[in-house]
Formats: C-alpha cells, structure tokens, sequence
C-alpha cells in the first residue's frame, strides 16, 4: 500500500457509489429518510478529488485529508461514521509512505475498531460493522495472497450485509422502526459490502 494505490482504492469506491446511489437511496429509505446514495456518492467523490489535489506522499495525511473532505461533503450519519473509520486508520499510517498489505489490513481492523468504540457498536446490531468486521476478520486469515485476501473479505462484506436483514434495529433512525425493520437490508452494511467489492475489483 502506497499513496497510488489509495488513491486507486478511493476511486473505485467512489465509482461504485457512484452507480448504486439509486439503490442506496431507495433502501434508505424504506427505514430512513433516504440520503444515503446522495451522501455516499457526494462524499466519497470529494475525498478523491481532495486525494488528488494533495501533493503528498505520506499516507496518514492522505487519510486525514480524505476524512475531512468526505465528512464535509456528506455530513450524514454514515458519512461520520465513515470518516471516524479513515480517521482511526490515518492515525496508525501517520509518517509512512508504504506498508504492507498484512499491516494494511491490520489498519482496517483499527479503523473498523475506532467506529465501534466510539458509537458503542458491534457485530449483529445491523450496521455497517456487520459488513466491515467479517471483512476484515476475513482478509486478516489471508495475508499472504492479497487476491485471495480481498475476495475473501468481499464474501465476508456481502454475508455480513445479507445477514442484516434478520436483525433488529438497534441504533439510529432505524431503531425507532423496531420489529418492522426485520426483512429490510441494512443500507450501512451495504456500503460495507460496495467498499470491500470495489476493492476487489480494483486490484483483480
């Protein structure tokens, strides 16, 4: 992982958000209030562009310019979630130029950490932790083959993502849609699943 490839990284999820804004926004909302594909896509599209624009090689400033960017552009709930994920991850990368993809991967683990200490989330509360944490956990048993690795964590992302709609509500808007909520993806966990895909695609 070096500042190329992670502005690759952003491109394709801000593709990907790109072309299913449609859908984000008509899952959101059947229990929200609908601004998921517009924030998502918004969000992600200034990140790049913020990406982009730095002359910087160093890849938790990156990160930390990303943040900023994506959090300014798409003020939303999942936005800030999101951006405590990329802020928790530029504060492990601050002052290196390129790492692993073992130690990247460790790093999405943090980020995906950072997201559940600070929201007091976890695993089965139909989030977006229900997509990222298998994810992760996945890629994490399969380092040494990063094809095999992110394939594995996009599986893990879509099973996590799938498995949601089986669950209850527990956080947000959402909760207040109780047992109704059962049988309805969750929107979050589907951008889990969009991410860890445009990954995948990227590189393979």
């Amino acid at each position: 992982m070096n500042a190329s490839i992670l502005r690759q990284a952003f491109a394709a999820i801000s593709r990907i958000m790109d072309e299913n804004r449609i859908y984000l926004i008509e899952l959101d909302q059947q229990n929200g209030d609908g601004d998921l594909g517009i924030s998502m896509s918004v969000g992600y599209r200034a990140a790049v562009e913020a990406l982009d624009n730095a002359n910087e090689t160093d890849l938790g400033k990156l990160l930390v310019k990303a943040g900023f960017a994506l959090n300014e552009a798409a003020p939303s709930t999942l936005g800030t979630i999101t951006t405590i994920a990329i802020m928790g991850m530029a504060k492990e990368l601050m002052g290196k130029e390129e790492v692993s993809f073992a130690t990247f991967s460790k790093v999405l683990m943090v980020g995906v950490n950072n997201i559940m200490t600070k929201t007091g989330s976890k695993p089965g509360e139909k989030t977006i932790i229900d997509a990222l944490f298998p994810a992760v956990e996945a890629m994490q048993k399969n380092t040494d083959n990063p094809k095999t690795a992110l394939q594995a964590a996009y599986k893990a992302a879509a099973e996590g993502s799938e498995s949601t709609r089986n669950m209850l509500p527990v956080h947000g808007r959402a909760a207040y849609y109780g047992e109704k909520g059962l049988g309805i993806l969750d929107g979050g966990s589907v951008v889990g699943k969009l991410i860890f895909e445009a990954l995948y695609n990227c590189f393979f």
